[in-house]
């Protein structure tokens, strides 16, 4: 049994879908515990309203919750018993193995940067996320790859990006079963020599080490999906990521209001609906989970701020896969063979 804390009270749709996505998951056939963190009355009240196995659900009371729109730091210092606190004391004193939260991004990496110790030779954290891509990867054909740092690392050194590309390609081969992720890092050209002094020297680095380095790709290349992992400092990857979840939601716009105009548009877009289906399944951000915090020596799910039950499920789920495939692990050998090179 996977035991995984949940901060219940994370998340830009509030309590319900939490505890909703925790009970639909303990009514599967699955070896994961939820430990659901908040109001424990509120969350008793939701419950009694939904179906759910008890044997597979556990209530912890917290204090508070922070919200999206303080800052991360003041707001755990006055709330030092709050619900991402107390999820991650649960994973810190073992009575858990990973952690979840849809709520404040900042707060959820603050809470679990004080609580967990980062793994040997890394020294800065990395939240990755995934992204839709025309190309399919591992032997599972997932429509979508892995970019990280999203923001948990704004300025990375060479060593930084290194590290990131290891946690990357171990996070890609745990959850999508590629055996050897293909890893780049994101530069505006494709030669050895192009980018900044810093992505120079990591890809020297990364060329003289044993992971499956690509070498460079261009802004192009990332929703054609040329490869598994897409390596970046924390402010590029943001504002790439916002962009392409920008894009689809305006592709998805756009064919929405087509369909009410004319009749040869409606036609258009009805012989193209099978595209569109596609479409909107590759970029259906509900069905991948979370974004994992990586560098830690514990497991950290991020799900979506907007997150419903279902991807509350998944991100349990994700999150439940990596502790069972020793995420942890395996990116300890990683940085070590790293270190052998």
């Amino acid at each position: 049994m996977v035991t995984v804390a949940l901060d219940a009270m994370g998340g830009d749709r509030g309590l319900e879908v939490n505890v909703d996505g925790a009970a639909m998951l303990s009514r599967e056939d699955t070896d994961i515990h939820v430990v659901l963190v908040g109001d424990v009355s509120r969350i008793s009240e939701r419950l009694e309203a939904i179906a759910y196995d008890p044997q597979r659900l556990t209530l912890v009371a917290a204090q508070g919750c922070v919200a999206m729109d303080e800052r991360p730091g003041e707001a755990l210092e006055r709330m030092p018993e709050c619900s991402i606190a107390r999820a991650a004391e649960l994973v810190a004193t073992g009575q858990a193995q990973a952690l979840v939260s849809a709520g404040h991004t900042g707060a959820t990496i603050l809470a679990a940067s004080r609580r967990f110790g980062r793994l040997p030779g890394i020294r800065r954290a990395a939240l990755a996320a995934v992204y839709p891509t025309e190309r399919r990867h591992g032997p599972h054909k997932d429509p979508f790859a892995l970019m990280l740092d999203v923001g948990a690392t704004l300025d990375a050194t060479a060593a930084d990006l290194v590290s990131f590309a290891v946690m990357g390609s171990a996070y890609s081969s745990i959850i999508s079963s590629i055996e050897a992720p293909r890893v780049a890092l994101l530069s505006n050209g494709t030669e050895a020599n192009k980018g900044t002094a810093t992505i120079v020297e990591a890809h020297r680095r990364l060329l003289e080490g044993p992971l499956n380095f690509e070498g460079n790709i261009e802004g192009l290349d990332i929703p054609r999906g040329t490869v598994d992992v897409v390596v970046c400092e924390g402010f590029l990857g943001n504002v790439v990521l916002k962009m392409l979840e920008g894009v689809s939601e305006v592709v998805r716009d756009v064919a929405r209001q087509a369909s009410g105009r004319k009749l040869q548009w409606r036609v258009g877009l009805a012989m193209l609906g099978g595209g569109l289906r596609e479409l909107r399944r590759m970029t259906d951000w509900k069905s991948y989970g979370g974004a994992p915090l990586l560098g830690l020596d514990q497991v950290v799910i991020k799900a979506h701020g907007r997150s419903e039950a279902r991807a509350i499920r998944n991100a349990l789920k994700v999150a439940a896969k990596a502790v069972r495939r020793d995420l942890i692990g395996r990116t300890q050998a990683g940085m070590q063979e790293i270190g052998d090179a």
